[in-house]
């Protein structure tokens, strides 16, 4: 998978889950064992699973937004996915943790939230390190644009016969 693919996927998910965490209908009251929280606003576990609140919302709707800038080459695919990494590395070890898994009460990491910050970290983490830097990004690579020279028997059978005769110094009759 290009790097380019990882962000758009990337993007698309964590665009719409961020869409979805603010819609009230898609999100679950928290059951009675939850860590609390100190920010309750849209508090709730998105699709029954994902505990979310509002910040939580507005960092997947971020993160979705930078995966889409990053696909169209506003930003560098490679560093987002290493970016990404990074961050969700610390989000999934941070759920583990009792004492941040809330991020000190203002945005729930636990439960479900652990497995899917660590899959894509690990994901990101492969796709933003597994080739050198010199092959990442070849659509920027000002490459030679000039057209193929193919044999002069070739190019007679798909029309560009005319091309060496004009470089021999010949004009066309």
């Amino acid at each position: 998978m290009k790097t380019t693919t990882f962000a758009l996927i990337a993007g698309i998910v964590y665009l719409v889950l961020g869409i979805l965490g603010l819609i009230p209908a898609a999100l679950v009251p928290p059951p009675m064992d939850a860590p609390p929280t100190r920010f309750a606003l849209l508090y709730g576990y998105l699709l029954g699973l994902f505990p979310v609140n509002l910040l939580h919302t507005g960092m997947n709707l971020v993160i979705g937004a930078l995966g889409l800038a990053a696909w169209s080459a506003r930003l560098n695919a490679t560093t987002y996915a290493r970016a990404l990494a990074w961050l969700f590395g610390v989000l999934a070890v941070m759920g583990m943790l009792p004492m941040v898994n809330t991020t000190f009460g203002l945005m729930p990491l636990h439960a479900h939230d652990i497995w899917l910050h660590a899959v894509t970290a690990l994901a990101a983490a492969y796709v933003g390190w597994r080739e050198p830097s010199a092959m990442r990004e070849r659509r920027r690579a000002a490459g030679d644009r000039r057209q193929h020279m193919m044999p002069v028997a070739q190019e007679r059978r798909f029309g560009l016969a005319d091309r060496r005769e004009r470089l021999g110094g010949m004009s066309p009759a």
